[in-house]
């Protein structure tokens, strides 16, 4: 008896789709990793001054989805043409996503929607790319861009951390004050983050070669006000260790993440302070968003280990908290 070619090629699709299900964690750390990388494309574009290197959008030109190469071509459109190649790598690693945790039966149906959101955000995000060439990289929406891929950072950490928690009932590990800072941390990084928009659209690398700033403020001024919030989620962050150091055991989760969110602070601070010092290389600003980026993943994982959905968590005498 033979078998037939369509019979073959069902095996072999079975078969694909049983090795990437058994790669889950890796497929979840991927989709971490790109959408990081995501964020430093699309900063190049914006510091090269790169956002109107193709002239549309779906298409790159009119009646062309890729680059038409002539003697007049300057690698601004390459910058952002690559770019938006970006979004096949990002689409191909979210179409896994939603295929190795949508069905995953054994798992709740809350965590296996989170499954979908890579999918979601990339759609979101290639309708916000091109509403800002059509509006003429428009400040307001230019920075709703990359706060969106920071709401994906930190969406596609959780989805990590989730991989890797049961389903039982979320139930705080922390003592109250903890809890509290973590929260407070969280919205001290969103203060910092769009006041570090503000303060990019305020400077020279705005976006746009032929505006000398996008939003009218001075851009030293805001670069004082954001290094304070971060000073300030420094703070807490500090609060936050001193509270959750070891006491004679072993360290906590919780200790153990902010530890190394506090290594990216310092970090992400000395690039802040010597890139303003050298007169802003695009270098280090590109790596600055790259750096805001980590934070935002390492604050979420911080927050989230304020609470367990282990079975032997939840069999503790702790007070059950929202997801």
């Amino acid at each position: 008896m033979t078998t037939s070619p369509a019979t073959t090629d069902v095996g072999l699709r079975a078969r694909a789709l049983a090795w990437l299900r058994a790669r889950t964690r890796a497929v979840l750390v991927l989709n971490v990793l790109v959408q990081v990388l995501i964020v430093a494309t699309g900063g190049a574009v914006r510091l090269t001054a790169s956002g109107l290197g193709c002239s549309t959008w779906p298409q790159c030109e009119p009646g062309h989805f890729t680059p038409q190469l002539h003697g007049e071509t300057s690698y601004h459109t390459l910058v952002e043409f690559g770019n938006r190649t970006m979004t096949f790598l990002l689409t191909a690693v979210a179409v896994a996503v939603a295929y190795v945790v949508w069905t995953d039966r054994s798992r709740s149906l809350a965590y296996r929607r989170l499954g979908l959101v890579p999918g979601i955000g990339v759609i979101v995000q290639a309708v916000v790319g091109g509403i800002t060439v059509h509006v003429d990289l428009n400040p307001a929406i230019v920075s709703s861009h990359f706060l969106l891929s920071m709401a994906l950072v930190s969406a596609s950490t959780l989805l990590l951390h989730r991989f890797s928690e049961g389903d039982g009932p979320p139930v705080v590990v922390v003592d109250h004050v903890v809890r509290v800072l973590a929260h407070v941390l969280a919205a001290l990084l969103l203060v910092v983050l769009v006041l570090g928009t503000i303060t990019t659209g305020a400077g020279p690398h705005s976006g746009d070669d032929e505006v000398g700033y996008r939003f009218a403020v001075d851009p030293l001024t805001m670069a004082h006000v954001h290094a304070t919030a971060v000073w300030v989620f420094a703070a807490v962050l500090v609060a936050i260790i001193v509270l959750t150091r070891p006491r004679g055991g072993a360290r906590s989760r919780v200790h153990t993440a902010a530890l190394v969110l506090a290594g990216l602070v310092v970090l992400q601070g000395a690039i802040g302070y010597v890139q303003v010092a050298t007169g802003l290389p695009i270098a280090l600003v590109d790596l600055h968003l790259v750096g805001a980026a980590l934070l935002t993943a390492g604050t979420t994982r911080v927050w989230l280990c304020t609470r367990d959905r282990s079975s032997v968590a939840a069999r503790a005498e702790e007070i059950p908290v929202l997801p």
